[in-house]
């Protein structure tokens, strides 16, 4: 939360301020958790979130005790969002110890909050191989009407199911919605304990979930909704331009590729000829040395490519992320979409400069919706103000859902 935290590199990890809305920490327990970081790096960042995370579940286990089922339900989902905050500075292999406590944390006190209350879940094993995708399906809260409409949620790079939930699930929840959340390939569990890499043929993930969405109860299948935020703005596309029985697509925001984002900045930064760009990961030794240096010397860059990127994609060098980064692409595969298709594009999302070009390059049924910094909505994911994104999304779904 921009300001929160003395360390901008901190600043850039918290996406709790976007929770408050829908359960997460509130306002003064964020700028708490940042008082007792202070001045400190990363080690006293995951310190601070985590003491917050042990006080609330210890606070929790106390309220149910007492039978305020209600409040220890809310304060368990609140702890499981201030674990899942500490560790995002941590990433990189081979994985810190750490991570994995905070993760594991973070997923115990999310299971005891979402077993609690009037409408109860509990984790799934969703067949995918010879592996199993961990997720969780969140009831409307209008389950017992009857058959409902499901969204499924696919996350980015680094995000886990918590934010998932708090970021898109229980807004959707609120409408009347279903939610399926799950980990794919490269996301939480599979990557924290599998050490399973990301992978681009998101098509073949969504497969499996949407077979295993057909024998859920009380899903409406034919009202099947394909929402993914962050990389997910690719993943979801993706997916659609494959897995038919997608009714509706969300990506926030519309994002082509990855690689074309380094693209611009090494043609404009190191002077490198659009040609010779065409393909990073066939770039000449001297180059990718230079790329690599300047990637390394800038923090945030050095965690975003090197730790979480090579760590992610499951490489050990520049010239191998760049080259799984190629295929990352909508290249080829955005006319395959058929289905009703909501862009979205915020002010000042860097991920986002490419979505009016995504929208326009659709052949399907389109819409493109534009978020402002006026609005206190600019930025990734609209992530200062989550609940107009929401409300807006989904009252574009309620439209093609006939809600």
């Amino acid at each position: 939360m921009a300001g929160f935290f003395r360390n901008e590199m901190h600043n850039d990890f918290v996406w709790a301020h976007g929770y408050i809305a829908f359960g997460g920490p509130d306002f003064g327990e964020i700028r708490a958790v940042a008082e007792a970081t202070g001045d400190g790096g990363d080690d006293a960042f995951y310190a601070a979130w985590v003491a917050a995370g042990e006080r609330m579940a210890d606070e929790a286990d106390a309220l149910l005790a007492k039978g305020h089922v209600t409040s220890a339900r809310e304060t368990w989902l609140r702890a499981s969002v201030c674990y899942g905050s500490s560790f995002r500075p941590l990433y990189g292999s081979p994985v810190d110890p750490r991570l994995l406590l905070a993760w594991r944390k973070q997923r115990a006190a999310f299971d005891k909050g979402l077993a609690l209350g009037p409408h109860p879940s509990g984790p799934v094993a969703i067949p995918f191989g010879g592996l199993s995708l961990p997720g969780y399906l969140i009831p409307a809260q209008n389950a017992e009407s009857g058959t409902r409409p499901l969204i499924i949620f696919t996350n980015g790079y680094d995000g886990t199911i918590v934010d998932t939930y708090f970021a898109c699930a229980v807004a959707a929840s609120r409408r009347g919605y279903h939610s399926l959340i799950f980990d794919g390939p490269g996301q939480g569990a599979m990557l924290y304990e599998g050490g399973t890499s990301l992978r681009p043929d998101w098509e073949t993930v969504i497969k499996a979930v949407v077979d295993f969405a057909e024998t859920l109860p009380r899903v409406d299948m034919s009202r099947v909704a394909l929402s993914g935020w962050s990389l997910g703005g690719y993943l979801a596309p993706r997916a659609a331009s494959g897995e038919k029985r997608i009714a509706a697509l969300i990506a926030d925001p519309g994002l082509w590729s990855i690689a074309d984002g380094f693209r611009d900045l090494i043609i404009r930064q190191f002077g490198v000829p659009a040609g010779a760009a065409a393909d990073l990961g066939a770039l000449d030794d001297a180059t990718m040395a230079k790329i690599d240096a300047t990637i390394r010397q800038n923090p945030l860059l050095n965690w975003k490519v090197v730790r979480r990127g090579f760590w992610t994609h499951g490489v050990d060098s520049l010239r191998d992320y760049f080259a799984s980064a190629e295929l990352f692409t909508m290249a080829g595969r955005a006319e395959a979409i058929s289905c009703p298709t909501l862009i979205t594009q915020a002010d000042g999302d860097i991920l986002a400069a490419g979505a009016g070009a995504f929208h326009e390059a659709l052949t399907c049924p389109k819409d493109l919706l534009r978020f402002t910094a006026a609005e206190g909505a600019g930025g990734h994911c609209e992530m200062a103000n989550r609940s107009l994104l929401n409300r807006r999304v989904l009252d574009w779904l309620d439209e093609r859902f006939g809600l």
